[in-house]
C-alpha cells in the first residue's frame, strides 16, 4: 500500500513510495486513525446522493478524518454552504463542454495527489467514469457508490463498466440496486458490496411549532390535510403521475406539497396550471428545512418508477409520517406493506389516488403506520450505522 505524506494538505506523495505493512495496519486499525477521504459528486445541488455524502462527510470528519468533496460542475449548488461547513474543502474540477472530456481524468488525478488523498469515494455515473481511473493513477483506494437505478446510454454503460475495473469496492445502496448492478455486469461480483443508506435522524422530529410555521408560510390552512413528496424533479420520480392522480381530490382543505428542484420543474408547473389546481399545489423548490416541511404534512407519497433507497423516504419515516410508495428498487425492503407504510405498483394513478383519498379523509389507521415507520427508521437507518459500514469497507480495502 502507499505511504501517505502528512506534511500538509498540499503535499504531493511519491508514486513509488510504499508503506510498511505493520504501520499501515496501525493506521487503519480504528476509526480514531485519520485518513484523507475525497467524495466525488457531479454537483452540490440537492439530491439523494448529495444528502448521503453530506451526512457521511459530517460523521467522518467528527471521527477525526480529513474529508474533501470535489464536484465536476460547480460549487454553487443549494447544498454548497452545508458542504463548506461540513468538510475540510469543497472544490470543483470541472468537466469541460459536452461529450467526453479527455483532460478531466488527469486533472482529477493531480488534485488527488496534491491533497494526499487515501480514499476516493465516487458517487453515481460521471464521477465513477472520470474519478475512479483518476484515483488509480493517484494510487488511492477507490470506492464507488451506486445510489439509484437509472438507465444510461449504451456508450455510458460501457464507459461505466470500464471505469469499474479501477474500483476496489463497488457499493450498492440496497439489495435491489445490487441485483441491477449484477444483471448489468457493472462490476466484478467479487467487488460488489451492499451498504444501506442512512441519514441524520437527529433532525427529526422538527421542533415544536414547525407545523404551524411552515403551513403559515405556504398559505395552507391549519385544518387542511396535506400530502407531501420530496425529491429531485426528474423523470424517474414521475411527479407527473402523482399530480395527475391527486389533482381531482384537491381543494382548499386538501393540499399537495412538492419539495425539490430539477429539469422538469417548468413542465410540472405547466401541468399544475393546466389541471386548474395551482392554488392547492405548492412547489417549494429546493429547501434546507425538510424536517419542518415534513412536520407540516399528514402523509408522504412517492410515485417513482425507479429508485435505489431514497433519502426522502427515510426522512419521512423518521418524521413519523405514513408513507405511500411505489414498490420499486430497494423500497420494498424498507416498507412492510400495511405495517410501516403502503406499497403500490408503479405507474398506477388509481392506486395513488385511492391511498391519497385515505389521507384526505383522515383515515386513523394511517397514523399507526407512521409511528411504526419512525421506530423502524430510528433503529435501522442512522447515519452513524452507515458511516461505520463504510469505514469497515475502507479498512477492508486499505489492508487488503
Amino acid at each position: 500500500m502507499l505511504c501517505r505524506s502528512r506534511k500538509g494538505k498540499g503535499t504531493e506523495r511519491s508514486p513509488l513510495t510504499f508503506a510498511h505493512p505493520e504501520r499501515l495496519l496501525r493506521t487503519v486499525a480504528s476509526s480514531d486513525s485519520s485518513i484523507a477521504i475525497c467524495h466525488v459528486l457531479y454537483s452540490a445541488h440537492v439530491g439523494g446522493a448529495e444528502r448521503v455524502v453530506l451526512d457521511l462527510s459530517k460523521a467522518q470528519r467528527t471521527s477525526g478524518h480529513r474529508v474533501f468533496v470535489v464536484t465536476l460542475s460547480d460549487t454553487q449548488g443549494a447544498l454548497a454552504a452545508d458542504f463548506r461547513e461540513a468538510v475540510d474543502t469543497l472544490d470543483v474540477v470541472p468537466k469541460r463542454a459536452h461529450g467526453v472530456d479527455v483532460t478531466l481524468m488527469m486533472r482529477l488525478s493531480h488534485w488527488f495527489r496534491t491533497h494526499g488523498i487515501d480514499i476516493v469515494h465516487t458517487h453515481n455515473e460521471l464521477p465513477l467514469i472520470y474519478g475512479a481511473p483518476a484515483a488509480k493513477l493517484a494510487r488511492a483506494v477507490v470506492v464507488h457508490s451506486k445510489h439509484g437505478i437509472v438507465p444510461v446510454t449504451l456508450g455510458a454503460h460501457w464507459l461505466r463498466r470500464a471505469a469499474a475495473i479501477a474500483v476496489d469496492r463497488f457499493v450498492a445502496v440496497s439489495a435491489a440496486t445490487a441485483e441491477t448492478a449484477t444483471a448489468n455486469r457493472e462490476c466484478s461480483p467479487a467487488k460488489l458490496r451492499v451498504v444501506i443508506n442512512g441519514t441524520d435522524l437527529s433532525r427529526f422530529p422538527a421542533p415544536d411549532g414547525a407545523r404551524e410555521a411552515v403551513r403559515s408560510e405556504l398559505g395552507i390552512p391549519g385544518d387542511a390535510r396535506v400530502v407531501i413528496t420530496v425529491g429531485r424533479l426528474v423523470k424517474e420520480k414521475n411527479h407527473e403521475l402523482l399530480v395527475g392522480a391527486v389533482a381531482p381530490l384537491l381543494r382548499e382543505d386538501r393540499r399537495l406539497v412538492i419539495v425539490g428542484d430539477g429539469p422538469l420543474r417548468d413542465p410540472l408547473h405547466a401541468l399544475v396550471r393546466s389541471l386548474g389546481v395551482e392554488p392547492f399545489v405548492h412547489l417549494t423548490g429546493s429547501r434546507r428545512d425538510v424536517p419542518a416541511l415534513l412536520a407540516g404534512a399528514d402523509a408522504f407519497v412517492l410515485s417513482s418508477d425507479s429508485e435505489g433507497l431514497p433519502i426522502g423516504l427515510l426522512e419521512a419515516m423518521a418524521a413519523g409520517l405514513p408513507v405511500i410508495s411505489t414498490a420499486v428498487g430497494g423500497i420494498p425492503a424498507v416498507i412492510r406493506h400495511g405495517e410501516t407504510g403502503l406499497l403500490i405498483p408503479s405507474g398506477t394513478p388509481n392506486a395513488i389516488q385511492e391511498a391519497a383519498s385515505r389521507v384526505f379523509e383522515g383515515d386513523a389507521a394511517l397514523a399507526s403506520l407512521g409511528n411504526r415507520a419512525r421506530a423502524h427508521a430510528l433503529g435501522t437507518y442512522s447515519v452513524d450505522r452507515m458511516a461505520r459500514d463504510y469505514f469497515s469497507l475502507y479498512q477492508e480495502c486499505l489492508v487488503g
